[in-house]
């Protein structure tokens, strides 16, 4: 028996090769190939993961162009490469579909409860009051509990819109057009000052920023895509996908092994390094933190991203 954790969710496999005549992450075997509504793999594709046996889970991941990672009993998948980071990644997550807002200005907020822009959520909303746009905040807690007693919202679990995103921190914002394209790709922007001092971030500067494209539709990064993740960042979240599982299966050595694994190859990623310490039973504000803000600002790496139109 294996858990596949594929999706944001997770299914248990009979192994690393299940039988003939399974669904896997969707897809039905048919006579033609294997289909998942309109899409086919056709079946002199599918047959480099067939065998005998029975279907190769890692290899058939692959021919869907998904990243894998495996260990001890786990095989995470990831999402397919984006094709166009242009285009705003749909995604439904906690009932929330983001294309059911197609035609409206839409800000995907990306927070946290061990981030001090939990602060800011009401400031958020309160300019989802006041302006045309739509303020999504969007929880990268592992816990969902942590995220409850802040906000009452998508919960992103599992990392899986955090991949579609790039998102490698908290706070980082995105902004979509009433057409689905990314009008401001991944920026670090605050709706208060209350941490400026750490950050050196101008609240005013990006609620300036952000008032002008709701009210003109002029967003000042114009002709800019999501940043592509490499191939490294892609690996780590999954490391990190199987950490959090095996933090809650109360597997602290195995989640330990891929949480190092996910550091070495996204040492900048602060949303799996310091977003996995609660599950850790780490403080996320404490020593641990401020060790993991010192390593990175001595080796040169960015914690705050802010894109340099407004800041």
């Amino acid at each position: 028996m294996s858990y596949l954790l594929v999706d944001g969710r997770e299914e248990i496999i009979a192994g690393a090769v299940v039988p003939h005549g399974v669904p896997l992450m969707g897809w039905e075997r048919k006579p033609h190939g294997w289909c998942r509504g309109d899409a086919c793999i056709p079946s002199f594709r599918a047959a480099a993961a067939e065998s005998a046996e029975g279907v190769d889970v890692v290899t058939f991941a692959e021919l869907l162009g998904r990243p894998v990672v495996t260990g001890e009993g786990v095989i995470a998948v990831g999402e397919p490469v984006v094709a166009d980071l242009g285009v705003a990644p749909d995604f439904t997550l906690d009932g929330f579909t983001l294309s059911s807002l197609r035609g409206r200005k839409v800000v995907l907020v990306f927070w946290a409860s061990w981030c001090g822009c939990r602060y800011d959520l009401p400031a958020w909303l309160a300019l989802g009051d006041e302006l045309p746009v739509e303020i999504v905040p969007i929880s990268l807690d592992r816990d969902r509990a942590d995220a409850a007693a802040w906000h009452d919202g998508p919960v992103d679990a599992e990392g899986v819109v955090a991949e579609l995103y790039n998102v490698v921190n908290v706070p980082t914002v995105v902004w979509i057009d009433e057409e689905g394209r990314v009008a401001r790709p991944q920026d670090t922007m605050t709706a208060t000052d209350t941490f400026r001092s750490m950050n050196g971030l101008s609240s005013e500067a990006a609620v300036a920023a952000l008032r002008h494209w709701a009210l003109t539709g002029e967003s000042g990064a114009s002709g800019q895509s999501l940043r592509r993740a490499t191939d490294e960042e892609r690996a780590a979240r999954l490391h990190a996908r199987i950490a959090a599982w095996a933090f809650r299966e109360g597997r602290p050595g195995q989640a330990r092994r891929h949480l190092a694994v996910a550091a070495e190859l996204a040492p900048h990623d602060v949303a799996i390094r310091r977003g996995l310490m609660p599950l850790d039973g780490i403080d996320p504000f404490g020593e641990a933190y401020f060790a993991l803000k010192g390593e990175l600002e001595g080796a040169g790496i960015a914690i705050y991203r802010p894109l340099p139109d407004w800041s």
